[in-house]
């Protein structure tokens, strides 16, 4: 099993934490799809929008497998001024 940690404005938009499923041998990719396929707010925030994908806490690339028992986070890109 996983954990899906989500943080900043995705958190808010999504009403959600956290959740937990299987997705070892998804692809980051994969994952994403299976995530966006909750609801319609779902779909517009996970795939329609820049969302970055952590694990294990190092940035992962779209193709990156996932592991049984990594954690990922999923949250918008960070902007400075």
């Amino acid at each position: 099993m996983n954990k899906i940690l989500f943080f900043a404005q995705l958190r808010e938009r999504l009403q959600c934490d956290e959740v937990t499923l299987d997705a070892a041998g998804l692809q980051v990719s994969e994952l994403r799809q299976q995530l966006a396929q909750r609801n319609e707010r779902w779909r517009k925030w996970i795939l329609e929008k820049d969302v970055l994908v952590a694990v294990n806490q190092s940035l992962a690339p779209a193709e990156f497998y996932i592991g049984s028992g990594d954690e990922i986070a999923m949250f918008p890109p960070v902007t400075g001024g």
